[in-house]
């Protein structure tokens, strides 16, 4: 005889792999790219850097 199956331990990993697998499917579909994410990046800096050079000195 086997030995006894814990149910809701078998429906969490049931849930985890859906989860799991959901996940990666938006990362596909809505992740960015390593070179994407460095763009937007540089562009964030350079656009603080220009209002950072437009503030008054008061």
């Amino acid at each position: 005889m086997s030995s006894p199956l814990s149910l809701n331990k078998a429906r969490k990993d049931r849930d985890r792999s859906a989860r799991k697998s959901q996940a990666d499917e938006n990362a596909v579909k809505f992740g960015q790219s390593k070179s994407q994410k460095e763009a937007l990046k540089a562009r964030a800096q350079l656009i603080a850097r220009n209002l950072e050079g437009h503030k008054r000195e008061t």
